[in-house]
């Protein structure tokens, strides 16, 4: 399941939304693109009354693929993209 990153007004992140949740704030005119890869949305009003997360970043390099996980807390992965390893 492939997530989609997310910005508040303030371009503060947020935690990653499914595809099918970012193409409904997309279609209501509750959000805009703001970066096309990664494809990032951004919120067209501020969220002040929500307490955000600290997330981490980390790229696990496969053999086959590469991975970008997004995690919380050191403890829950979040699988954002997969990119083939090209070989020689």
């Amino acid at each position: 399941m492939t997530k989609v990153f997310i910005l508040d007004a303030n371009q503060e992140p947020l935690y990653p939304v499914r595809i099918s949740h970012a193409r409904l704030l997309l279609s209501q005119g509750k959000a805009t693109v703001f970066q096309r890869y990664p494809f990032t949305i951004i919120l067209k009003e501020s969220l002040s009354h929500l307490k955000l997360e600290q997330l981490g970043f980390k790229i696990h390099p496969g053999v086959k693929t590469t991975s970008n996980i997004v995690n919380k807390d050191n403890k829950i992965g979040i699988n954002v993209s997969r990119l083939p390893n090209r070989g020689i």
